[in-house]
């Protein structure tokens, strides 16, 4: 049966996971990637480097991040947000997103893209160690549904 989440069941799926799909749209071309993130309650933060997805969202920072819990073709829970991309370059809200994404916590075995020094995965206190771009998503609008 197909129903739709509520605002904590929406949370818990944001909330529970690390991995979503990000879509971004410029120059007549759309693009989905997977990226790494963080929630806080009110944004959704990620790092990433110079490529396309950057490129595209600085043109159009309208954005949209799905995220999922699958247990079976059955039995999943769905979320898409629509937001806009902030990049973050001042220093002290960085650190604050850095340290967002770093207190999340990650699977055993995690990639190159959350590694965020060669010391992962114990903290950093020296914000300025981390390259990347910081960005962000001002969520502007939610919906979830699942299926059980």
């Amino acid at each position: 049966m197909f129903d739709t989440l509520s605002n904590k069941q929406i949370t818990d799926v944001i909330s529970g996971n690390v991995v979503g799909r990000l879509g971004c749209h410029a120059d007549d071309k759309t693009y989905v990637v997977p990226i790494s993130y963080a929630y806080d309650g009110d944004y959704i933060y990620a790092r990433t480097f110079e490529g396309m997805k950057i490129s595209m969202m600085r043109k159009n920072p309208n954005v949209c991040l799905q995220v999922d819990n699958m247990k079976s073709m059955s039995d999943w829970e769905s979320v898409i947000l629509w937001g806009t991309f902030e990049e973050i370059t001042g220093e002290e809200e960085r650190t604050k997103g850095l340290k967002i994404l770093q207190s999340r916590i990650l699977p055993n075995i995690s990639s190159e893209t959350v590694k965020f020094t060669p010391e992962w995965p114990f903290p950093t206190n020296d914000f300025n160690r981390i390259d990347g771009i910081v960005f962000r998503i001002h969520i502007k609008e939610i919906t979830g549904r699942c299926e059980k």
